[in-house]
Formats: C-alpha cells, sequence, structure tokens
C-alpha cells in the first residue's frame, strides 16, 4: 500500500474529495513540502476540532457522538500521516543502502 493509496482510501470512508495535498503538484508548486505542510496543518485543525468537541462535551454542552466522530478523524489524519512517514523513512534508506 502507497500513501496514494492510503489518501484515497481514506478520502472514501470520509465520504469527501480527495485532499488537495494528495493530488498532483501542478507546476510552481513546491511539491512534496507542500503536500506535508497540508497534511500536517489538516492534522492541527482535525486535532483542535477534537478538542473543542471534547471541551463542549465537559461543559455538558456537546453530544458525545460529535465527540467520538471527532476523535476518530483526528486518529485516522494522524495515522495518515504516520503512514506516509514511514513510506519517506523507506524510501530513504534505499536511496542510501544504492551503490554509487
Amino acid at each position: 500500500m502507497n500513501p496514494m493509496m492510503a489518501a484515497k482510501a481514506y478520502a472514501a470512508v470520509q465520504g469527501g474529495a480527495m485532499p488537495v495535498a494528495a493530488q498532483p503538484p501542478v507546476a510552481g508548486d513546491n511539491g512534496f513540502a507542500d503536500l506535508v505542510k497540508t497534511a500536517m496543518t489538516g492534522l492541527a485543525d482535525q486535532t483542535r476540532a477534537a478538542e473543542t468537541q471534547m471541551t463542549k462535551s465537559i461543559q455538558g454542552q456537546g453530544n458525545l457522538i460529535d465527540v467520538v466522530t471527532a476523535l476518530s478523524s483526528a486518529e485516522a489524519s494522524l495515522e495518515t500521516v504516520m503512514s506516509v512517514r514511514d513510506q519517506v523513512i523507506s524510501a530513504y534508506k534505499e536511496i542510501m543502502a544504492m551503490p554509487i
């Protein structure tokens, strides 16, 4: 499984469109740097949303289903980012092991 397949599967499960970061970069983009930046920004946003839902629930204003949904979304984003990180590290190790 590669990161693109993971991103497509994640988008299908969430019922949304493919994230901008998972699409091929267009001319003038920084490519991988933009991909990582967008993924980290999305992860931070979803984590903040989950924290907001937990705070509302603690204050008695939130719904438990909303908390669980927000936490699941944040967890899925974190797992996607970790999967991409693992693939990048693996590719780096392969490149470093190549004879010159």
